[in-house]
C-alpha cells in the first residue's frame, strides 16, 4: 500500500498575513480543494490548517494556513502564538497582503523572515480592487524578493504563484542531504540493528529505521536488518564486513561490543542529528554533561507525541543514565510535539530526540534558540553514547564531529 511522505520530508510553505486578506482562499485555490473555511468574517482561521500535496517539480510540500497576526483579544493572542510557532518550521514564507495595503504588520513579518534567512514570497491579493504600491514593488525587486498579484476568489494569478513558489525553494531542500548515502557507497553493506520497539505500532518499524532503509536503497547500497542478539551471528557469516553498523541507541553497548573495531558503528539518533540538525553543535552541547551537578535542570524534547511506556528512553532511561553519571539527583522537564519553550535559561542543557518527525528548518531553529540563550543542546544518541563512554567510537563515521570532540575534550582536560 502506498504511503505519502511524512511531514518531515516535505517543503513547509507558510501563509502569513492580516485577518481576512485571503490566505485561506489562496490555499483553496492552490490545492483546488476547499481545505480551509472562507468567510467574510475576520479571524475565521483559528488554528493552523495543514494541507499536504505534490508541487512538481519540487515534489511533496506542506501548505500551512495560519491565523491573522493582527488578531485581537485574549483568544486572538493565543492564535498569534500558534502562528508564531509555525515560523520555526517554515521553509518558504508567503506574506499575503491586500493589494495596496502594506503596513506595520506586513513589515514586521517581512523583517522577521529576513532575520531568520527564510525565503520570502509576497502575494498581493485582491489586486482587482487596488494596485500594489510601486515603490514597495521596486524595493522588493532590489532585495530580490519575488512577488505576484492574485485574485484568489477567481483563480487569477495562481499559476504565477506556483511558479514563484518553485523558484523560492531553498537550495538545501532541492539538494536534499542524505542519511547514509554518503557513508555507504553503491554495492556496500550497512547492517541496521533494530530492537523491536514496544512504542512502535504493531507490525511497523519506527520512522528513522524506515527512512534509513529507503535512503540506502535510493543510493544503491545494500542493507541487512537484524535484532541486537543476531548481530554477532550475521557478522560471522559475512565474507566481506559491512561498511557500517547502525543501532537503536538503547542497544548501543551490546552493539559496540559485538562490532569489530575496523567497522564503523553509530546510532540512528546520531545520524539524524546530522540529517535533521547540526551534529557538530550537538556534539559540543553533549560535553556539557561533564559539568552537570546534582540539582541541575534538564529539558528533554521529543518531536513526536508517542504514548510513553514503562521504560521510555527519554523519560526513564536517559535520566537514569545521567543520574548515574553525575552521581546525584537531576530535575527533568519534558516537552513534546511542536511545543518548545522560548525561555530556556533555567536549564543546564537540552537533550533532543532524533527529530525524525520535524523538518530540518524546525530543528535548526530549536538549536538556534538554544545557542542564542547559551544553553547547550545534545540529542538522545549523543547523550547515551557519552554517558556510556563510547561517544568517540560512535563518531568515527563523521570526521569533523570526531575532530571537534577530540579538541574539546583535550581542552577540557588541559583546563582541569
Amino acid at each position: 500500500m502506498f504511503r505519502s511522505p511524512p511531514k518531515s520530508f516535505r517543503l513547509h510553505i507558510g501563509l502569513f498575513g492580516r485577518r481576512n486578506v485571503g490566505k485561506s482562499s489562496l490555499l483553496n485555490a492552490i490545492t483546488r480543494q476547499n481545505v480551509a473555511i472562507v468567510s467574510e468574517t475576520a479571524g475565521t482561521t483559528t488554528d493552523p490548517v495543514e494541507k499536504p500535496m505534490e508541487l512538481l517539480p519540487l515534489g511533496p510540500v506542506l501548505f500551512i494556513d495560519t491565523a491573522g497576526v493582527d488578531d485581537i483579544g485574549a483568544l486572538g493572542e493565543l492564535r498569534i502564538q500558534k502562528t508564531r510557532q509555525i515560523f520555526d518550521r517554515t521553509d518558504v514564507a508567503v506574506i499575503v497582503a491586500e493589494s495596496g495595503i502594506w503596513g506595520e504588520f506586513e513589515e514586521s513579518l517581512y523583517n522577521e523572515f529576513k532575520v531568520r534567512n527564510i525565503p520570502i514570497l509576497v502575494v498581493f491579493n485582491k489586486s482587482d480592487l487596488k494596485k500594489p504600491d510601486e515603490e514597495l514593488c521596486n524595493r522588493l525587486k532590489n532585495e530580490k524578493v519575488l512577488f505576484v498579484k492574485t485574485i484568489a476568489s477567481e483563480q487569477q494569478g495562481i499559476s504565477e504563484l506556483k511558479n514563484a513558489l518553485i523558484s523560492s525553494a531553498p537550495e538545501d531542500f532541492i539538494n536534499n542531504p542524505t542519511i547514509l548515502g554518503d557513508l555507504v557507497g553503491p554495492g556496500e553493506l550497512a547492517i541496521l540493528v533494530v530492537p523491536i520497539d514496544k512504542e512502535a505500532p504493531k507490525g511497523r518499524l519506527i520512522m528513522p529505521q524506515v527512512q534509513s532503509i529507503r535512503d540506502l536503497l535510493d543510493n544503491d547500497a545494500m542493507c541487512a536488518v537484524v535484532k541486537e542478539r543476531e548481530l554477532r551471528k550475521i557478522l560471522e557469516q559475512l565474507k566481506i564486513p559491512p561498511k557500517i553498523v547502525v543501532t537503536d541507541s538503547q542497544a548501543f553497548l551490546k552493539v559496540v561490543a559485538d562490532t569489530p573495531p575496523d567497522v564503523w558503528v553509530t546510532s540512528f539518533s546520531i545520524l539524524f542529528s546530522r540529517f535533521r540538525g547540526d551534529l557538530i553543535t550537538q556534539v559540543e552541547g553533549t560535553l556539557a554533561i561533564e559539568d552537570l551537578k546534582p540539582g541541575d535542570k534538564i529539558l528533554i524534547a521529543e518531536s513526536c507525541s508517542h504514548h510513553p511506556i514503562a521504560d521510555d528512553i527519554g523519560r526513564i532511561k536517559i535520566p537514569r543514565w545521567l543520574i548515574q553519571y553525575v552521581g546525584g539527583k537531576l530535575e527533568f522537564d519534558i516537552v513534546q510535539g511542536n511545543d518548545f519553550y522560548t525561555d530556556l535559561t533555567k536549564y543546564k542543557m537540552v537533550i533532543h530526540c532524533g527529530a525524525c518527525t520535524l523538518n530540518r528548518r524546525a530543528m535548526l531553529n530549536r538549536i538556534m534558540h538554544c545557542k542564542r540563550q547559551g544553553v547547550p543542546i545534545s540529542n538522545y544518541g549523543l547523550t547515551i553514547a557519552y554517558s556510556l563512554g563510547i561517544l568517540e567510537r560512535a563518531l568515527e563515521p563523521f570526521p569533523s564531529a570526531l575532530e571537534t570532540y577530540k579538541q574539546k575534550t583535550k581542552k577540557g582536560v588541559a583546563n582541569k
